[in-house]
């Protein structure tokens, strides 16, 4: 097996290995492929089977070491929240009166919602601040 053989098998086993990361999202698999890329270079650079192995796994180790309880720590963090999620929770202004009934308007994080009160009797008038209870479909349940 040549050089160039040696560096292409080592970017197929880094493909091989990114395939599970995208099916699974479980982010060692792309430390492997890492690892497997930097296992080409040294067989590029004309390192011998020892020394590419060896880059291989010094390179995944150290990233699963370092990288991976970085990646799992700002995976669960609680207060990162996307899409409607995230909305619940803060408050906005009103534009048009909100009532439980036709509901209103909302400036909520710099975006115009359409509203309604989350309980029947309440009513809210232009200016005042609201807290966003939910979100139902395209409309903004305010409290």
């Amino acid at each position: 097996m040549d050089l160039v053989d040696a560096w292409v098998w080592w970017l197929i086993a880094a493909v091989g290995l990114g395939i599970p990361l995208v099916i699974t999202a479980m982010p060692e698999f792309g430390m492997f492929a890492v690892g497997a890329v930097a296992g080409a270079a040294a067989a590029g650079l004309g390192g011998g089977i020892v020394a590419q192995v060896i880059v291989f796994v010094v390179v995944s180790v150290a990233l699963l070491v370092f990288v991976r309880p970085l990646a799992y720590r700002n995976r669960q963090r609680p207060e990162q929240r996307s899409g409607v999620d995230a909305l619940k929770g803060r408050q906005a202004v009103v534009l048009e009166r909100v009532d439980g009934g036709a509901g209103g308007r909302i400036k909520l994080g710099g975006e115009v919602w359409s509203a309604r009160a989350l309980e029947s009797g309440q009513v809210f008038d232009p200016g005042q601040h609201v807290d966003v209870v939910e979100i139902d479909g395209a409309t903004a349940v305010v409290m």
